[in-house]
């Protein structure tokens, strides 16, 4: 099995800054990309950034966020700046991982972590 861990949510005023975390563990022949979602109340789970050779952002998030990865870690990182009330939401991280050299490749989400930005 594969499993996500995230980290570093919580509650911060508008204009701060945040830093998620993601650590897949488990059984991981490769990671073909890593990446972050988020699910604000009443609203559909939207894209906020994907790192899969290269990085692509929610446009509501470009130039905020930045997100990166440490392959020796199967970790996946989201750095949130300049925070606004809007990005309130749980943020979930989001695995496409290939278990064997034989086997093909699956998503894997995290439990989620909750961002609440203050006005």
């Amino acid at each position: 099995q594969v499993q996500l861990v995230e980290s570093g949510g919580g509650l911060v005023q508008a204009g701060g800054s945040l830093r998620l975390s993601c650590a897949a563990s488990g059984s991981i022949f490769s990671i073909n990309g890593m990446g972050w979602y988020r699910q604000a109340p009443g609203k559909e789970r939207e894209l906020v950034a994907t790192s899969s050779g290269s990085t692509r952002y929610a446009g509501s998030v470009k130039g905020r966020f930045t997100i990166f990865r440490d392959n020796a870690k199967n970790t996946v990182y989201l750095q949130m700046n300049s925070l606004k009330p809007e990005d309130t939401a749980v943020y979930y991280c989001k695995a496409v991982v290939q278990r064997t050299v034989e086997s093909g490749s699956y998503e894997y989400w995290g439990q989620g972590t909750q961002v609440t930005v203050s006005s």
